[in-house]
């Protein structure tokens, strides 16, 4: 009987945790996302936004010249209605994986072709390109890892990436 009694109760709270560490894993890095018209074309980013919670972000959770998910969980994605010009990068309008590789001071932004892997599975062979990120260093941290895409013109914009006192950016144009 005893026996019994806790296995059922080992049973109740496996499952309850179970129902419950999902929507905290959630809360941890929440899925958000970045969309921004440029030229009357829609480009929109979709990520998960993890938290500082007093960690060292860039050259630590975040480490320097690696390959990095940008962002958490599953991995970021780019789609675009409109042929795009990001920094020299040439990019068909399409749907693409976003990674990044951070330095002390310059990003690479990779667009890369394989679409609905996790964010951790990296193949560069399947590279569509890449190109340079300008850096800034911020006055004050920024809690929540942010992506923004806005418009700076009729076919100009940025896209920018900002977390801890890091802001990487990248001039993006509408192209025919």
């Amino acid at each position: 009987m005893q026996l019994r009694r806790n296995f059922l109760n080992s049973a109740a709270l496996f499952a309850a945790v179970s129902l419950i560490a999902p929507a905290a894993w959630a809360q941890m890095s929440p899925a958000t996302e970045a969309t921004g018209t440029i030229g009357g074309k829609k480009i929109q980013i979709k990520y998960s936004s993890p938290r500082m919670r007093g960690r060292k972000i860039m050259g630590g959770l975040v480490p320097f010249n690696q390959v990095w998910r940008t962002g958490a969980d599953s991995a970021t994605t780019l789609s675009t209605e409109a042929n795009l010009q990001i920094g020299d990068l040439k990019v068909p309008k399409g749907n693409y994986t976003v990674f990044t590789n951070p330095t002390a001071t310059e990003w690479t932004l990779i667009l890369n072709k394989e679409l609905g892997q996790w964010g951790l599975d990296y193949k560069q062979k399947l590279d569509f390109g890449r190109t340079k990120m300008t850096v800034k260093a911020l006055p004050a941290a920024v809690e929540n890892f942010t992506i923004a895409v806005k418009s700076t013109g009729a076919n100009t914009g940025v896209l920018t990436m900002t977390w801890e006192k890091t802001e990487a950016s990248v001039p993006i144009t509408v192209v025919p």
